[in-house]
């Protein structure tokens, strides 16, 4: 794994000046839709490649360290396979929605999607449930809805498994128990969803009670529900078995027949109800391909410096470990903080028996840790994989979508960070009321 590789060769520090890519492309990707759209739509790849480039020629020809890189090529490889393949087998599945919903049924909603993406992971449920959302709300469709949609079943809601979000697999992979999240974290997750199905209730109800009295009365007829793709789901079961039980190598070549066998399988009239392109998948290929390339220099510099920010409980944790996770990918985040707090005790991340003992004795890290990666994923497009590919559906759907920095300053900013911070409060600071 990549983290494996900083520790290991931790005496190869990156100069400050090589952590400007992965600055540069962040900025590129919150600036570029808006200032230059045309160019940015073209180029962006080349953009993101470029940038990667020189994280990857400094160690390869001035490092000479090319353990890092291959790592990293690990770790994108099963990132992709993971995405691709959940992202494939859920576009062969078909919900249709007649009539529009109600702000209660919209609420309920929200929290389905915030369950199932325990079961299926928030790629998959953000890909199966993306299309029905926009086409149960099309004739009030509204920012907000993408918003939401993104914080509750593409991030916060995925925080009870390993199979919900990539950081907490990540963990489930170094030695916690798979349902040790569950059992310790179930609280703070309920307190998070539910605070934010509360926020976007107020706001849908808003909606709701200025649409005319003719379309109130429309959307308020029950609604009629269409399953197309069933078989789609024994697909799905085998990327599920595959993530949990192959190693690397079969795990993404069992989730590539699961994905072949879903196309194959799949009647074309399904996809094309699905509006199914993958123009979203290439997206997020290619800028995540940048990413993880410049932000190897980012966590080895981190990884090196940890011990410096001089943190020692659950609530600087949680904090430290949350401001990273929005902008990084949050997977890699989780394991460098877990390191960090490890570290801080005297063990290693790479012995399972420490890790599964370090879980046991401090809890409260490992807590801080999981529900930080998971949460502050939602705070920008960038922290996970689904968030990118959510806003392109969306887009294509013709639903309006707040750019990279209207949603952080919009709504990450004032709405989502303060249920987080009422997390962090009841949950780990020294007054906290909860767990």
């Amino acid at each position: 794994m990549l983290i494996a590789s900083l520790l290991a060769e931790a005496e190869v520090a990156p100069p400050l000046w090589l952590l400007v890519p992965f600055g540069l492309l962040l900025l590129a990707i919150a600036l570029g839709p808006v200032a230059f759209p045309k160019v940015w739509h073209r180029r962006y790849a080349h953009i993101a490649v470029g940038l990667g480039v020189v994280s990857v020629a400094w160690y390869l020809f001035v490092a000479r360290t090319p353990a890092p890189l291959w790592h990293a090529v690990e770790e994108y490889v099963g990132f992709m396979a993971l995405i691709g393949s959940l992202f494939l087998v859920t576009s062969g599945i078909h919900l249709r929605v007649k009539g529009e919903a109600t702000p209660l049924t919209n609420a309920g909603f929200l929290f389905l999607g915030a369950v199932v993406g325990n079961v299926m992971g928030t790629t998959g449920a953000s890909m199966l449930l993306i299309r029905p959302w926009i086409q149960m709300n099309k004739v009030r469709a509204a920012p907000y809805h993408v918003v939401f949609f993104i914080f509750l079943v593409s991030n916060v809601g995925g925080g009870l498994t390993p199979i919900g979000d990539p950081p907490l697999f990540l963990g489930y992979l170094k030695g916690i128990p798979f349902w040790w999240v569950a059992t310790h974290c179930w609280l703070g997750w309920l307190v998070a969803v539910l605070g934010l199905i509360g926020v976007f209730y107020v706001f849908d109800r808003q909606s709701f009670g200025r649409a005319p009295r003719r379309i109130r009365e429309e959307i308020a007829a029950p609604d009629q529900w269409q399953f197309r793709g069933g078989h789609n789901l024994l697909w799905m079961g085998v990327i599920i078995v595959a993530v949990l039980r192959l190693p690397f190598g079969w795990r993404e070549g069992g989730m590539a027949v699961a994905a072949a066998g879903s196309w194959l399988t799949t009647k074309r009239e399904i996809h094309r109800a699905n509006h199914f392109s993958l123009e979203p998948l290439q997206e997020v290929a290619w800028l995540f391909l940048g990413i993880f390339a410049t932000m190897i220099p980012a966590l080895a510099y981190l990884q090196i410096h940890g011990a410096e920010l001089g943190l020692t409980s659950p609530m600087q944790f949680y904090w430290a470990t949350g401001a990273l996770s929005g902008v990084l990918d949050n997977a890699p985040t989780y394991l460098a903080f877990l390191a960090t707090a490890m570290a801080g005790q005297g063990a290693h991340i790479d012995n399972r028996e420490a890790v599964l003992g370090f879980a046991a004795a401090q809890p409260g890290l490992v807590e801080a840790i999981s529900l930080a990666s998971v949460f502050f994923g939602a705070m920008t497009y960038i922290g996970n994989g689904p968030n990118f590919m959510v806003r392109s559906i969306a887009m294509r759907a013709g639903v309006k979508t707040p750019s990279f920095g209207r949603y952080v300053t919009h709504y990450a900013l004032p709405i989502l960070l303060p249920v987080l911070a009422a997390v962090g409060v009841l949950f780990f600071s020294r007054w906290r009321i909860l767990g």
